[in-house]
């Protein structure tokens, strides 16, 4: 083991330890004093054993998050100080085949084994889902998900790949040209997901209680959206938790309520997740996000190239890179995007919760009151055993959504206001 790799692991045993400590001791369902005895207690809705799972499981995925990206990190470390991709590289162009096909050939076996070594980490979160009720997915169906996510996956990052580089080996301001093709191609992924993409994961349909669609259709038609775009989706076969979700952008865009949501709530809970998404659809959060996908973008881009222009120069001659048109950075590029993607989760997290408050707020307004907000927020939180109140450094790189203390509490001053 070389000195780059062998540095490499002890820093992330020692982060991996710090880390786990903090979240150990940070995974505590107290709430400040205000709040003790209101509906935003957990111990006023938990029992003393869910409290107790609540806050170990908490601390467990957490975890589990905080290492996972390192943890990529460290497969594309040892690839390049390795020498694998090096080698990989050279023995492809003894091959004689023609640069996209090396390219190609050469990303698969990246993401192949990239694939692998972080599956154990990603069994050892469906374990603990498992063991904790909160999965309810069969083996054999979780690693078929993960094997058609693997499948798309990498037919899109070979795609995107044969293309990148072609822009790259032709030099210039390759950065610019890639982000002004990632434009069209991220309003096309965009338009797919919920047509093409999810289907292959999950079956969906529409609304199967003929009373409750009623009553959506008129919540609907009081905010002016179509309502052929509300949908369910199967997942109680694979899990307890509670869902809903908005997807898609134009004539694909939907609103999709989990079976699990509509079995686990009552009409007036289900009605108000529902406003709720619909005020992301009557406020275009979906639009926004792709505006905001396309600015990061542009902005990862050229920090993104600043940064492989210096690591080249760098470690390159170790890495068998003198170029970043070369198939043998590709997992160089693959870091640089993972290591940019997990800096930027406080900016996109925070922006979110802003989009998920603004939908609460519509929510309440659209529906005139608040009152089924808090039995809402207190089964989502028991399904999946969330926090509360997660502690800053998880709300800061993990909560995309405002917690269920500042829902409640919300949830609450409006009943009061309205009063």
């Amino acid at each position: 083991m070389n000195k780059p790799i062998r540095l490499y692991y002890i820093l992330f045993a020692v982060y991996a330890i710090l880390i786990g400590i903090y979240l150990w001791y940070a995974a505590s369902n107290t709430v400040p004093d205000v709040y003790k005895g209101t509906p935003a207690d957990p111990a006023t809705f938990m029992t003393t054993e869910q409290l107790s799972a609540s806050e170990t499981y908490s601390a467990q995925r957490n975890w589990l998050f905080f290492i996972a990206y390192p943890w990529e990190w460290g497969i594309y470390i040892v690839l390049l100080f390795g020498g694998f991709a090096k080698r990989w590289e050279q023995k492809l162009e003894r091959t004689g085949m023609p640069f996209a096909l090396r390219l190609v050939s050469l990303a698969f076996l990246v993401s192949a084994v990239a694939f692998l070594v972080q599956l154990p980490l990603r069994f050892v979160g469906y374990t603990l889902s498992r063991s904790h009720h909160i999965s309810t997915q069969p083996f054999t169906g979780w690693l078929h998900d993960k094997l058609v996510a693997f499948g798309v996956n990498t037919l899109i990052t070979l795609a995107v790949a044969v293309v990148a580089f072609w822009i790259i080996r032709r030099g210039g301001r390759w950065w610019l040209k890639l982000w002004l093709l990632s434009v069209p191609f991220t309003l096309f992924l965009m338009y797919i997901q919920p047509v093409v993409i999810d289907p292959l994961y999950n079956e969906f349909s529409r609304l199967s209680d003929s009373a409750l669609e009623q009553k959506i259709e008129r919540l609907a038609a009081d905010a002016g959206v179509p309502t052929q775009r509300v949908f369910q989706v199967d997942m109680s076969t694979k899990t307890n938790a509670l869902n809903a979700y908005v997807d898609g952008i134009g004539p694909s865009l939907r609103i999709v309520l989990w079976d699990t949501t509509l079995k686990r709530m009552d009409d007036d809970e289900v009605l108000l997740i529902v406003a709720h998404e619909i005020g992301h659809y009557v406020m275009h959060h979906l639009e926004w996000s792709v505006l905001g996908a396309i600015g990061s973008s542009l902005a990862l881009l050229l920090v993104g190239s600043i940064l492989l222009r210096f690591l080249i120069r760098r470690w390159g001659d170790r890495w068998g890179i003198r170029e970043p048109g070369q198939a043998a950075a590709f997992p160089l590029i693959l870091l640089l995007l993972s290591v940019l993607s997990f800096v930027s989760l406080p900016v996109s997290n925070a922006v979110s919760r802003q989009a998920e408050s603004s939908a609460d707020r519509y929510a309440e307004k659209l529906i005139g009151s608040s009152h089924s907000a808090v039995s809402m927020q207190q089964k989502l939180a028991l399904a999946t055993l969330d926090e509360v109140d997660p502690s800053p450094l998880v709300r800061l790189f993990r909560s995309t959504h405002p917690s269920s203390l500042e829902r409640i509490a919300d949830a609450q001053a409006f009943e009061n206001r309205s009063r």
